[in-house]
């Protein structure tokens, strides 16, 4: 299989309402290639991207990646090895001492952790030929920045995700909890200002 490195262009935050568009283009060449990824795997990468924010506790993919080293592997190399009916295929090189062996992930899963291992990205060459395109062209502007969230309305609903609420809060500002913090007691949301005090206390940073 006859491969082309390629490289994380940038994410595109505003794409739709639950997804995000991920743009990988060739390291050496002119052609790009799209990928439509989700929510939490476009926040994963762009905070791989931008290496002034640190959530204050490990992502799934910071743990996957810490996980790995604690045990000695790591990842050689992420390859997009098939395109079909829309959906691409992807696999982890991983090595242990001299085995090595390969992992099927979804393809935002292994370029987030493909960024974390600083591995290189690589897609077969006919499925850079199926979906790659030049100058790709959206009315939107290109971001390494992680996506915004309206943290207002993910922590005043009555039935939040505690997942999605821990990781609005790992990226959130202190001044940004403490003012969610402020928010919720006001609306009489309890249950999910301790949600923001837990994540408040964890840094040490509440202020008065």
């Amino acid at each position: 299989m006859e491969l082309v490195k390629l490289v994380v262009e940038g994410i595109y935050s505003e794409f739709q309402a639950s997804a995000f568009l991920m743009i990988l283009a060739e390291e050496s060449g002119d052609k790009q290639m799209p990928v439509v990824i989700g929510g939490f795997e476009a926040q994963a990468i762009a905070l791989s991207l931008e290496d002034k924010i640190k959530p204050s506790r490990p992502l799934s993919h910071d743990l996957f990646k810490n996980f790995s080293e604690t045990f000695e592997i790591k990842v050689n190399k992420v390859v997009i090895s098939d395109l079909r009916e829309g959906v691409f295929f992807s696999s982890l090189y991983c090595q242990q001492g001299e085995k090595e062996r390969t992992i099927d992930a979804r393809t935002s899963d292994a370029v987030a952790i493909a960024l974390r291992f600083k591995a290189p990205i690589f897609a077969s060459k006919s499925v850079l030929k199926a979906a790659g395109t030049k100058n790709i062209k959206i009315n939107l502007t290109i971001s390494d920045q992680p996506p915004k969230t309206d943290w207002k309305k993910i922590l005043s609903t009555d039935s939040p995700d505690s997942k999605e609420i821990k990781l609005v809060l790992q990226t959130m500002t202190s001044k940004e909890l403490n003012q969610a913090l402020k928010h919720l007691v006001e609306l009489e949301k309890y249950e999910m200002a301790a949600f923001v005090r837990d994540e408040i206390n964890s840094r040490g940073q509440i202020e008065s």
